[in-house]
């Protein structure tokens, strides 16, 4: 697989991407965050980890705004964007990875990244699928094929090949490797470490944590919706 990574915006003056505090946020009356704070470094890996209900696909999803904060702060270089929409954080280069419904099942994988495509070109500029092809060429030979009928490996391809078309500053995936092979995740975990050696602030949730732990620069802990330790990934590997 090529690996080919997004062309990311400079790094802050303080080496700090995003910056939650006092993060309280949850689903109807279930609260799962607890006053979560994190400190998200440029340009680096940093691994959210931690058991199934831990907080960790939640804590994406307030980053990325689709889950709103009950109570807390979050600024992105130094910008408070508590209140800005999920949408706004989006065409901004704050981008989501979910676990799952990440592609349009019942669109072919051409539709697919052109959908990004399109919506993310430069005005005069033509929609341009390439670097997603580049990047994974085995969707080359899947073009016409409906997203739903691949496989789980192809389905995750597609669903980075789609973010990587939007140009990320900031690239949030969330369990990474869930369901497939060792050898794709191997694969998907090779071409993020490209992703991030090109300057994108990546931060990954994942249960996979021996190839969560060799990409990272950081790594966090998270149980029951707080932080239960920070800190450098060679603690935690040879723990």
């Amino acid at each position: 697989m090529t690996t080919s990574a997004p062309t990311s915006t400079p790094a802050t003056a303080d080496g700090i991407e995003l910056r939650l505090t006092g993060a309280r946020a949850g689903y109807g009356p279930v609260e799962v965050l607890h006053g979560l704070d994190l400190v998200i470094p440029s340009g680096r890996v940093t691994a959210l980890l931690g058991v199934n209900g831990a907080g960790k696909s939640t804590t994406l999803r307030v980053l990325a705004g689709l889950v709103p904060l009950r109570s807390g702060t979050l600024h992105w270089r130094g910008q408070a964007i508590t209140k800005m929409s999920a949408l706004d954080r989006a065409r901004r280069g704050l981008m989501l990875v979910p676990d799952e419904r990440a592609v349009f099942a019942s669109l072919s994988v051409r539709d697919n990244l052109m959908v990004v495509a399109e919506a993310t070109a430069r005005p005069g500029s033509t929609p341009d699928i390439t670097p997603a092809l580049e990047a994974f060429p085995r969707l080359r030979e899947r073009l016409a094929q409906r997203a739903g009928s691949m496989s789980g490996g192809e389905r995750r391809m597609l669903a980075l090949a789609r973010a990587l078309l939007a140009r990320p500053s900031v690239l949030m995936v969330d369990e990474l490797s869930l369901g497939l092979s060792p050898k794709v995740a191997a694969e998907l975990f090779e071409w993020l470490g490209t992703v991030a050696r090109g300057g994108t602030t990546v931060i990954l949730a994942d249960q996979y944590t021996d190839a969560a732990l060799g990409l990272a620069d950081l790594a966090y802990v998270l149980h029951r919706g707080e932080r239960s330790f920070v800190g450098d990934p060679a603690e935690l590997a040879h723990a």
